[in-house]
């Protein structure tokens, strides 16, 4: 009687949590579901116009460019964003300064505590044409005249990626640093002795060592491919719109700016398939399940 009543208070100790994901997760789900079948109106009927609002995204030419664009800047991201903080964790492995190596984490790290709001604010500044610390930077190396970061195509993706990147690398470079360091120092002395050098032992013994968490990382960036939104949103502007603008952009501006609530649903459920398909996928390739 004992063990059946344990039980029971644990399923009542669930039961606040099942609540708040059904309120606040899954009952939203549906009803987006259902308005995507809708031609929605905020006074009056609703009636149910099958999958038209379906077809009318996927007819619309804006919707495949965008498409295109996140593809683009999210594929770069999670290339970029893969490598970098693998190079800066094994980088800061090698650092003999305990105090170095701790304020070089505390520094990489910050960004990821604060929203693109302040990022993006703050690097709008920094590649201004005019007073930015990068042009005056490129100044004194001899640049024959400022650069507009934010206005020119040709850079606006670039900035993106590279920006998303430099925010995110701090915090996925800590998760690296703790696999290394539960990495069994037995395997160490063994390379050594088997006469391995310091790049031998970060191929063999630290890189293999990691796959697990590489893959994790992995899965968690391809989940946020196609859901993009703060960063595009603060540091976009009209000259660069067409070159940046990502599918939550799309589903903004059909929802909030146009109300067109029926395509905005049909759009974002689109994009919940889209990141199924993409993450089954990965998963598959990467062989996720195999540990």
């Amino acid at each position: 009687m004992k063990a059946v009543w344990k039980f029971k208070m644990l399923y009542l100790m669930m039961l606040p949590i099942m609540a708040y994901f059904a309120i606040f997760s899954y009952y939203p789900l549906v009803r987006g579901l259902t308005i995507s079948f809708q031609e929605f109106r905020l006074i009056g009927n609703r009636p149910f116009i099958g999958l038209q609002n379906y077809s009318t995204v996927l007819k619309d030419s804006s919707f495949w460019h965008v498409l295109e664009n996140t593809l683009l800047l999210g594929g770069g991201t999670l290339i970029i964003g893969f490598v970098m903080p693998i190079l800066l964790a094994l980088s800061l492995n090698e650092v003999f300064s305990t105090w170095f190596k701790k304020v070089t984490q505390m520094v990489v790290y910050l960004p990821h505590l604060f929203s693109w709001v302040v990022v993006g604010g703050m690097w709008i500044l920094m590649l201004s044409p005019d007073t930015g610390i990068v042009n005056q930077i490129l100044k004194l190396l001899g640049a024959a005249k400022p650069i507009a970061f934010m206005s020119t195509e040709s850079y606006a993706r670039w900035v993106m990626i590279l920006t998303s990147v430099w925010k995110e690398m701090g915090f996925t470079c800590i998760l690296y640093l703790a696999a290394i360091v539960s990495i069994n120092p037995a395997l160490y002395e063994a390379a050594r002795i088997d006469g391995a050098n310091r790049w031998q032992l970060v191929r063999f013994v630290t890189l293999p060592s990691l796959v697990t968490t590489m893959k994790v990382v992995i899965m968690l960036n391809v989940l946020g491919i196609l859901r993009m939104f703060d960063q595009i949103f603060v540091m976009r502007n009209g000259a660069i719109a067409k070159s940046v603008d990502v599918l939550m952009m799309y589903t903004y501006q059909k929802g909030i700016l146009e109300f067109k609530i029926g395509l905005a649903t049909a759009a974002g459920f689109l994009v919940i398939l889209a990141t199924l398909i993409i993450t089954f996928i990965t998963r598959a390739i990467i062989r996720y399940d195999e540990g």
